[in-house]
């Protein structure tokens, strides 16, 4: 995703949310899990720790990942997810 697009979906999830608070939420932890990422690189490699670069590698992908979950669940009809039309503008 890029950053436009990480915007786009936040200002969505502010401006709706006290009818969908937990929605909210949900960005926000994906955006705290990518910033892990990207402050979990430099750190993991200074300190050699391998395992920790591949893991914040996979966090930098937690907001796309979590857009394309929503998307299979919203087109299969399990889960409603309005913001995703803020996406197509």
């Amino acid at each position: 995703m890029t950053l436009q697009q990480l915007s786009v979906v936040k200002q969505w999830h502010v401006a709706h949310r006290r009818e969908r608070p937990v929605e909210l939420h949900m960005w926000d932890a994906m955006l705290t899990l990518w910033l892990l990422g990207w402050f979990g690189i430099p750190a993991a490699v200074l300190l050699d720790q391998l395992y920790t670069v591949v893991l914040c590698g996979v966090l930098l992908y937690a907001p796309t990942l979590y857009v394309q979950l929503r998307r299979r669940l919203h087109a299969g009809g399990r889960l409603r997810c309005d913001w995703l039309v803020a996406l197509r503008r």
